[in-house]
């Protein structure tokens, strides 16, 4: 791999990691595969990999902004490191998982950087200081950027596995411990918030039902049961506003 392919996935992960361009799934591990593959020159087995990490981040949420792992980390790191050594998707999520904990510290580090630019901001507006308030807005942020996860990201593709394994011995055990912990509570938070929505007595019925179908229509993909729950969603949604309305108007 070329320095300017490392530098382009570094500035591609600040990308999909900040959210830019918001209507593009971009912070998923099978979109910064696709990205990934383009710049290495091997989409096919790029994407093979992303899948793979994809779906131990199926049921990942960031429940009030906190996130439990970084997939997009993880996938930018896992992906170029296993095309180059030519290693199997199921070694690539070996490497995910850990380097995806790493991410979370990353984005603490980037959060507590930030604060700090909020208060300058806030000191420009005081004085009427546009110019300051704009800097602190874009510029500051954006140079914090670059040092935070662009130049060590490149650094650590291009370097190989060799340099992500050390770094990660470096880490003192209580980070990792920690962050373990939180990604093991706030998954369960997001599955507890998940089965709050379903508990309601109007859903119910479609849980049951969709359950005991996927157990016994063991013929039919999965594929075919999500567009038929999105069918069923769109009927339910449909009467039931429909109802509420004629209620309203009463």
């Amino acid at each position: 791999m070329s320095v300017i392919q490392a530098i382009i996935l570094g500035i591609l992960f600040c990308f999909c990691r900040m959210g830019i361009l918001y209507t593009w799934p971009k912070n998923i591990p099978l979109f910064g595969a696709m990205l990934i593959g383009i710049v290495l020159g091997d989409i096919p087995q790029a994407m093979i990999i992303g899948a793979a990490i994809q779906a131990i981040y199926m049921g990942v949420i960031q429940p009030g902004g906190n996130i439990p792992t970084d997939q997009v980390l993880a996938t930018f790191i896992a992906v170029p490191i296993a095309l180059q050594s030519n290693l199997e998707p199921a070694v690539a999520v070996t490497l995910a998982v850990p380097v995806g904990l790493l991410g979370v510290l990353l984005d603490y580090i980037r959060r507590t950087v930030n604060a700090a630019w909020v208060h300058m901001a806030d000191t420009y507006a005081e004085k009427a200081n546009t110019a300051g308030i704009m800097r602190a807005h874009f510029l500051y942020p954006t140079l914090s950027l670059i040092g935070i996860y662009i130049i060590p990201v490149a650094i650590a593709i291009y370097l190989g596995p060799n340099a992500v394994n050390a770094f990660m011995e470096v880490v003192p055990d209580w980070i990792m411990t920690g962050l373990q912990v939180a990604g093991g509570i706030l998954p369960a938070l997001g599955f507890a918030i998940t089965i709050s929505v379903i508990g309601k007595g109007n859903v119910i019925p479609y849980f049951l039902f969709g359950f005991f179908l996927f157990q016994y229509a063991s013929e039919v993909n999965t594929i075919a049961f999500a567009l038929f729950g999105m069918f069923l969603a769109f009927l339910h949604i449909t009467f039931t506003k429909k109802n509420s309305e004629e209620v309203g108007a009463v």
